[in-house]
C-alpha cells in the first residue's frame, strides 16, 4: 500500500513538473510584449556603439528574429532558395542547421518568422506559409503541414509571416483558405484539431497573440482586413474589427493589408498599432471575452511591422506616413510626444527604447514624452539587405539581425 501511494505521488509530481515546464515558452519579442527584463544595462553607449562580442555570417537571406532558450539561439534563414532552421549556443558557436524545404524568394526574399520553442520541440513557419514541428536539441524534423496541399491555404503578397504560438495542446496557423481560414494543429502530432473560417480572407502578415481569461482562452490574429477573436478550445468565431476605411475594390489588389503587430492585451484591454486601416486602436474587451468595444483610434499613428512597447501608460511605436517615432497615451488615445528618427522597430528594457531605424541606426531612447531624446546611437554596417528585423535583448547582449549576418553587442553595465 505504502509502495502504490510513492508511486502515485511520484507520477504526480513529475506530471506536475511536466506540466510546468511545459508552459515556459520561447517566442518572438519575449512573450510578445517587446519588453526585455535584463538588469543593470548601459544607460549609454561609447560614440562607436556597444562592443561587438561576436558575429555569424552565413545564416542565409531573412527578416525573422533569433529566439533564446536558456542554452541556445535558433534563427531562420534562405540559401539559394532553401529555408534552414539554424540552432546556436550562446558564444555563437554553430551546432547544427537542418534544411525545412522551400523558402520565399519572390518579394523582400528570405525567412520571416521567429521559432517558438517548449519544452524539446520548436515550432516554426516559412514564408510559403507551410508550419513544422523539429526536436529543438537534434533538429529532427516531428511533423509538417503544407499551406497549399494540406489547407487549401493562400499566399500573401509579402510571404507568409507568423510566428507560431502555442495554447496548451495546440499550434495555431492562419492559413487563409476559405473554409481553413485559421487552423488548430495537436502540436505533439500535427493532427487538425479544428478549423475557423475567420471571414475568409487571406492572412496578414501577423503573428498572433493569446488572451488567457478564466473560462476561456482566445486567439487573436489578423487576416488582410479583419482583428479576429477566436476560442481556441473550440475554434468559434466569438467577434472581429474590421478595418473600415480600405475600398473593397483594393481589397483583390492587396491594399491595406499588412497588420504585421501582435496585439498586447492588458486589464481587460486589447492594443494594436496597424499600417492602415484603422492604424493604433484600444478595444474594451467584455469579461466572458464575447464582445468587444471600441474605446479610441489614432489614425496618424500607423505602424507596418515594427512592433509597439507599453510602458506604463504610454505606448510607443514608429510611424510610416509620418516617419516619427511616437508616444501614444494609452488612455486617451492622443499622440503627446514625436521624435524625427524615422520607421523602424522598437523594444524596450530597464523602462529605455531600443530602436532599430530601417536606415540601420540602433537608437537608446529617453521615453520622457516631454522630451523624448536619443541617448546614444551607432550604425550596423555589416549583413546585407533591408534593415527590417526585431533586435532582441539576452543576457546582457543585444542582438542584431541584418539579412546574411547577426550581430551581438555587450550592453551590460561594467
Amino acid at each position: 500500500m505504502i509502495i502504490k501511494k510513492l508511486s502515485l505521488i511520484i507520477c504526480l509530481l513529475a506530471f506536475i513538473g511536466q506540466s510546468n515546464y511545459a508552459q515556459k515558452m520561447y517566442e518572438w519579442r519575449n512573450n510578445r510584449t517587446g519588453i526585455y527584463s535584463d538588469k543593470n544595462l548601459m544607460k549609454t553607449w561609447p560614440v562607436s556603439g556597444p562592443e561587438m562580442v561576436w558575429e555569424y555570417k552565413g545564416i542565409g537571406n531573412g527578416y525573422g528574429s533569433p529566439v533564446f532558450t536558456t542554452d541556445r539561439m535558433y534563427i531562420l534563414g534562405e540559401i539559394d532558395t532553401t529555408g534552414y532552421l539554424f540552432a546556436f549556443d550562446l558564444k555563437g558557436n554553430l551546432l547544427w542547421k537542418v534544411s525545412y524545404g522551400e523558402e520565399w524568394i519572390k518579394s523582400y526574399r528570405g525567412s520571416r518568422c521567429a521559432p517558438t520553442v517548449v519544452d524539446n520541440l520548436i515550432y516554426i513557419t516559412s514564408g510559403m506559409g507551410n508550419i513544422f514541428c523539429f526536436d529543438s536539441y537534434k533538429g529532427e524534423k516531428k511533423w509538417s503541414a503544407d499551406l497549399i496541399k494540406d489547407l487549401h491555404g493562400n499566399y500573401t503578397m509579402f510571404g507568409h509571416s507568423e510566428s507560431p504560438i502555442i495554447d496548451d495542446d495546440k499550434v495555431f496557423l492562419t492559413a487563409g483558405g476559405k473554409d481553413t481560414n485559421v487552423v488548430a494543429f495537436n502540436r505533439f502530432t500535427g493532427k487538425i484539431i479544428w478549423t475557423c473560417k475567420g471571414v475568409g480572407e487571406r492572412p496578414a502578415y501577423n503573428s498572433p497573440n493569446i488572451i488567457k481569461l478564466k473560462n476561456r482562452n482566445i486567439l487573436v490574429t489578423f487576416s488582410a482586413y479583419a482583428l479576429m477573436g477566436i476560442d481556441t478550445r473550440t475554434g468559434q468565431l466569438l467577434w472581429t474589427h474590421i478595418q473600415d476605411n480600405v475600398p473593397l475594390a483594393e481589397h483583390a489588389l492587396g491594399m491595406g493589408d499588412t497588420h504585421s503587430n501582435t496585439i498586447l492585451y492588458e486589464n481587460g484591454f486589447i492594443y494594436y498599432v496597424a499600417g492602415d486601416g484603422n492604424c493604433a486602436v484600444k478595444l474594451k474587451l467584455s469579461d466572458d471575452g464575447s464582445t468587444i468595444t471600441q474605446v479610441w483610434r489614432n489614425k496618424d499613428v500607423d505602424s507596418f511591422m515594427g512592433g509597439f512597447v507599453k510602458l506604463d501608460s504610454l505606448i510607443y511605436t514608429d510611424g510610416s506616413s509620418k516617419k516619427n517615432f511616437n508616444c501614444v497615451n494609452a488612455n486617451t488615445g492622443q499622440t503627446i510626444g514625436t521624435l524625427a528618427i524615422g520607421t523602424g522597430s522598437t523594444i524596450a528594457d530597464e523602462g529605455l527604447i531600443y530602436f532599430y531605424s530601417q536606415k540601420g541606426i540602433v537608437s537608446l531612447i529617453n521615453p520622457n514624452p516631454k522630451k523624448m531624446e536619443v541617448i546614444s546611437s551607432f550604425k550596423i554596417t555589416k549583413g546585407t539587405a533591408e534593415h527590417f528585423s526585431h533586435p532582441v535583448i539576452n543576457n546582457g547582449k543585444l542582438y542584431v539581425r541584418h539579412g546574411n549576418e547577426i550581430m551581438a553587442y555587450s550592453i551590460k553595465a561594467k
